[in-house]
């Protein structure tokens, strides 16, 4: 099966624990270190089987292939798409069967990553999450104060929408922030906003 490597712990001798999200399911499964083994890494995509043991608690990985993106040697773009796939790892470490939802959207992130601002690609990956989830505030209403927001909009942590005055941060016209919630799309956001976003984005999902 095919997988994305959302966390990797060392444990003794250089042996790893390895937390994979895949289509079918979220495994968490111990790798023995080895000079035959190739090198895997956290967002690395794999192909992988699982060995089941009536001895240990954990399922052995093997068989590993890494599947490389094409942008995989730009150190810039793989730091990101690390900071990225790093924030699903606490927000899906106790679900046994998440679902395909999360490695179709890690997988369609990961074909855009080159294309465009990452961050933007991540940004928009995070809202059809949020929407996924039933977490996606539309309505222009300040989750601080409860009050409308008629003009600017501040986006704070979750993408919950609040009155400029009441966070005091950099906040987005009402126009891109119906495109973003509504077409899940960055158009009308400049690059210092989604710098300010993929800041909101990184405290957690």
């Amino acid at each position: 099966m095919q997988g994305y490597i959302i966390n990797l712990n060392k444990v003794k001798d250089e042996d790893l624990i390895v937390t994979i999200v895949s289509r079918k399911s979220l495994d968490t499964l111990y790798r023995f270190y080895g000079a035959r083994h190739g090198t895997i890494n956290l967002g690395f995509k794999i192909d992988y089987e699982k060995e089941e043991s009536a001895k240990a608690t954990i399922s052995r990985l093997k068989d590993v292939i890494h599947i490389g993106f094409s942008w995989i040697n730009d150190y810039k773009l793989l730091r990101l798409w690390q900071d990225f796939l790093a924030l699903f790892y606490k927000h899906l470490k106790d679900a046994e069967e998440p679902g395909p939802f999360y490695f179709d959207l890690i997988e369609k992130a990961s074909k855009e990553w080159n294309k465009q601002n990452p961050k933007r690609v991540a940004i928009e990956a995070y809202v059809r999450l949020l929407e996924h989830e039933g977490r996606l505030h539309h309505e222009p209403n300040c989750f601080l104060c409860s009050g409308t927001i008629h003009d600017k909009v501040s986006l704070i942590r979750a993408f919950l929408p609040t009155h400029e005055a009441c966070t005091h941060t950099l906040s987005i016209s009402q126009e891109a922030f119906k495109e973003l919630f509504e077409n899940k799309s960055s158009l009308f956001l400049s690059d210092k906003e989604i710098n300010r976003l993929w800041i909101v984005l990184l405290e957690g999902i």
